[in-house]
């Protein structure tokens, strides 16, 4: 059995008992959550969030690309979050290695390079303030009424709050907060 069909069958046990609870699909908190793909974090668990409290974005690294600056607007314009929580955390595997590194093994077993960023990073509370700057500086997210960034503690959940410095709080903004 692979793991897709173990998922799969996973998801046949849970509908025989479930029941539509009925949640709009805004967010009650007006909350969006970008953090990191990584398997390891619950945020169920270590933020005390409920189905239909907030908007979840994950990708490597909890990286603000394009892609989550689309997310965040259509969450915002659309359904109502005003509020962005950026969580990065310790231990992330995206500080392994380097773009160049990862892009290197790409090209040299498919023949291509990619055109996109891995946003590989050294120091996570940087990367934060560098994510911190993207949402401010987008256009389109000039909802945003608090704009907050953190790293977590892989093993506890524990969050340290990340500021952002006097330059980047000062930079051109699309976002206030």
């Amino acid at each position: 059995m692979t793991a897709c069909d173990e998922i799969v069958h996973r998801n046949e046990l849970h509908v025989r008992d479930a029941r539509d609870p009925g949640l709009p699909a805004q967010p009650s908190l007006r909350v969006a959550v970008v953090t990191c793909m990584d398997c390891r974090i619950d945020l169920g668990a270590s933020l005390g969030l409920s189905t239909g409290e907030a908007h979840v974005i994950r990708n490597a690294g909890g990286a603000v690309t394009d892609d989550v600056i689309r997310s965040l607007a259509v969450s915002q314009r659309k359904l109502g979050t005003r509020e962005v929580m950026l969580i990065h955390h310790t231990g992330c595997g995206m500080a392994t290695f380097t773009e160049g590194e990862f892009k290197g093994e790409l090209e040299a077993e498919t023949g291509q390079r990619p055109s996109w960023s891995v946003e590989t990073f050294a120091d996570a509370e940087q990367d934060v303030r560098q994510c911190m700057a993207r949402v401010r500086r987008s256009p389109f997210l000039g909802l945003t009424t608090s704009l907050r960034g953190f790293v977590a503690d892989i093993g506890t959940g524990a969050l340290t709050e990340v500021f952002e410095t006097a330059a980047d709080a000062s930079a051109p903004t699309g976002a206030r907060g």
